[in-house]
């Protein structure tokens, strides 16, 4: 599976409904409202290839109305704590 962390500058009444739009859209793992920047909302992405991080922004997310500009960020590794923990599950119990 591919990460991908897209962020959407929207028009200013439109973020709210955009946010939950957006985290309905399959691939789609979390929806954020952030602050800073141009940034208006960022969107992570789960997809099992490149092919479909192309399909969720171009198709999906950038078609939303109310969306400005996207860009897509992709991760080359993913470092979570509890992957971290999992790994340890058992030791020194």
């Amino acid at each position: 599976m591919i990460t991908a962390f897209v962020l959407v500058e929207a028009k200013p009444d439109a973020i709210a409904d955009l946010a939950p739009s957006i985290a309905e859209i399959a691939g789609v793992r979390e929806a954020h409202s952030v602050a800073g920047g141009d940034t208006d909302l960022v969107a992570v992405l789960r997809v099992p290839d490149h092919a479909g991080i192309a399909d969720v922004v171009t198709e999906h997310i950038a078609r939303l109305p109310g969306v400005a500009s996207t860009r897509t960020m992709i991760a080359f590794r993913s470092y979570s704590s509890e992957q971290l923990d999992a790994g340890y599950e058992g030791f020194g119990d």
